[in-house]
């Protein structure tokens, strides 16, 4: 039996998932989180449980003063952009199930996301296959016009008192 040392096969002693490069619509989705008022805290964001460390995109805080509250979010950014957008999905919703358990053990404070263009919610998500999908995952979007850099509609809002 070979036995192999971490330090010339890490990958038998812990996994890590590649840091993915950005998507194209990175900076204009960070852009108008930032012009909602939200600080970015992590560009990306680390999330490790065990010996699995995961990249999600952006993790944000809003500070609320007169409460003296904050919250906090992480931010996975999809750009549906390859020819099969339905297996953009499935990559989508696979990595959405996986930060969310992880960061449920790890974070429970924080609200994940998946950040979309507005043209992708128009073109894509307002199909009853995909809305099916989201609804029954329960997926929070964070939909965003990339040109203006501004935000369109978060389908569930943070847990922020009005």
């Amino acid at each position: 039996m070979k036995v192999f040392a971490p330090q010339t096969h890490p990958f038998l002693y812990a996994e890590v998932f590649d840091m993915p490069a950005k998507d194209k619509i990175h900076d204009a989705i960070k852009n108008a989180i930032i012009k909602d008022g939200w600080k970015i805290t992590h560009d990306p964001y680390t999330i490790r449980y065990e010996e699995v460390t995961a990249y999600a995109d952006l993790g944000a805080e809003l500070i609320l003063a007169a409460e003296k509250e904050s919250y906090k979010i992480v931010v996975e950014i999809k750009s549906f952009i390859s020819p099969s957008p339905l297996s953009d999905l499935k990559i989508a919703l696979g990595q959405y199930e996986i930060y969310k358990v992880f960061l449920k053990a790890t974070a429970p404070e924080h609200q994940l996301y998946i950040a979309i263009s507005h043209k992708v919610s128009d073109e894509l998500f307002q199909q009853k296959a995909y809305q099916l999908v989201i609804k029954e995952y329960q997926i929070p979007l964070l939909i965003v016009n990339v040109e203006t850099e501004e935000i369109i509609e978060w389908t569930k809002p943070p847990n922020i008192a009005s």
